[in-house]
């Protein structure tokens, strides 16, 4: 069965090592262009999405080739660099790439015979990178957060996407951080999408067709009739993005946001929705090109070239915290009192309360059994000199304790004079301490 691949080589910075092509040692030749180009438009014509594209993109490759644009180029990489800019400049797809690695074109040739030993390579890379999967964590007001950077392939991934998906079953909503993820394999967006939805009625999430065997082949792909674990299908999701997040991360996100299913937070992607294969061109160079087209469920359509656009904007760095907030603030509106004692802490983090160091200054001070005091700038709580917890202010008379939850320590005013602190707990109780004396 075809694997549907989307991954980025946008930001080849960014991804896995094994994904980007070898770099060969400077070539004493000037390499070919208008061989390459000649290779490169069978390419196009034969494998493209859109072949009556083709001829106005090789013909801007080719104005380029007669304005000297590659005859600077004195190295196989220089002339892959610079084609794979013309490319994407003339095509608007950021799918295009042109590489170069004689051992990939070689092994393509022999693919047949190799291909044990590719899987087995593709497994080990998936393994020691955890198959994408950077975080998974139970955050306050019982909301899970699920981070991955790819979508990696089911045949190797399945188990660890599945117990991920087990870690956070108990959650009240749910978080995917998809801000750094560049693609991958769509089937597993397919796989971890179907815990959001009851087996009961068939669900479509992404139709798409591709170009191979000499025609065009259409495909659905459909929520899962089984899933290992329990699903989710009532439980508030948010789909973090960012300009970073490409290919099958935003087909996640654009799908379970037509569909209702998911609340987008962050920022616009990157827009490449096509998925993509690689083809040789010659004995050293390779084009990755797009050779289908995924549409969504709802209305047919795509959003190659302009993003998914996010429901609530926040910079990436902030999208976390704000859609925290989001889900905590729409639990407490429900009357959950969990949501309720963690929402302050996320508003917080948002939003500092201003002067903190003058709020810091102010709470020092001996209390009955207890005592808060300045240590490198931070707030510290003391108990008979056994327990010692930093304090954050989550507003002006309001602390959070480290490590903690179960307790916030609050100061007691009087005509504006700190005269005690309390510990309340998250029934409205609390317990009070008299302020002894204020620090020498």
């Amino acid at each position: 069965m075809l694997r549907v691949s989307v991954f980025a080589f946008l930001l080849s910075a960014a991804l896995p090592a094994a994904a980007q092509p070898q770099r060969l040692p400077p070539d004493p030749s000037p390499p070919e262009a208008g061989r390459v180009l000649d290779s490169l438009e069978v390419a196009l014509r034969s494998t493209y999405v859109f072949p009556d594209r083709a001829e106005s993109i090789v013909e801007a490759l080719r104005a380029a080739e007669r304005a000297g644009a590659y005859a600077t180029a004195a190295t196989p990489e220089a002339l892959a660099d610079a084609l794979t800019h013309d490319l994407v400049e003339a095509s608007g797809d950021l799918h295009f790439f042109v590489g170069v690695d004689t051992a990939w074109v070689a092994d393509y040739y022999d693919r047949d015979a190799q291909r044990d030993a590719i899987r087995r390579e593709e497994q080990a890379f998936e393994e020691r990178s955890n198959h994408g999967f950077r975080g998974a964590e139970v955050l306050a007001g019982n909301v899970g957060y699920l981070r991955f950077d790819y979508f990696g392939d089911p045949d190797f991934a399945h188990e660890t996407a599945a117990a991920a998906m087990r870690f956070v079953r108990n959650a009240d909503a749910l978080i995917f951080d998809l801000r750094y993820n560049n693609g991958g394999v769509l089937e597993m967006g397919q796989f971890l999408a179907s815990y959001l939805f009851s087996p009961d009625e068939d669900q479509l999430l992404f139709a798409y067709y591709y170009n191979g065997g000499g025609g065009r082949v259409e495909r659905g792909q459909w929520v899962l009739p089984s899933v290992p674990g329990r699903r989710m299908p009532d439980v508030p999701v948010v789909v973090l993005t960012s300009s970073v997040s490409f290919s099958s991360a935003e087909w996640f996100a654009f799908a379970l946001q037509k569909l209702g299913r998911a609340t987008v937070v962050g920022q616009r992607t990157a827009g490449g929705s096509h998925p993509v294969t690689r083809v040789p061109l010659d004995a050293r160079f390779f084009l990755q090109v797009p050779f289908g087209e995924v549409r969504n469920p709802v209305d047919d359509e795509g959003f190659e070239g302009v993003g998914v656009a996010p429901d609530v904007e926040a910079p990436s760095h902030r999208a976390l915290d704000v859609a925290h907030r989001l889900l905590l603030q729409q639990a407490a509106e429900r009357g959950d009192e969990e949501a309720a004692w963690a929402l302050p802490a996320v508003e917080a983090r948002l939003d500092p309360p201003a002067d903190a160091e003058a709020i810091l200054r102010r709470a020092v001070g001996r209390y009955e059994g207890r005592e808060l005091r300045l240590e490198d700038g931070a707030l510290m709580y003391r108990w008979r000199d056994r327990l010692t917890l930093r304090l954050t202010p989550l507003t002006a008379t309001v602390f959070a304790a480290e490590g903690t939850d179960a307790y916030r320590v609050r100061l007691v005013l009087d005509a504006g004079v700190v005269t005690g602190l309390e510990r309340v707990f998250p029934d409205g109780s609390a317990t009070r301490y008299r302020k002894l004396h204020d620090p020498e």
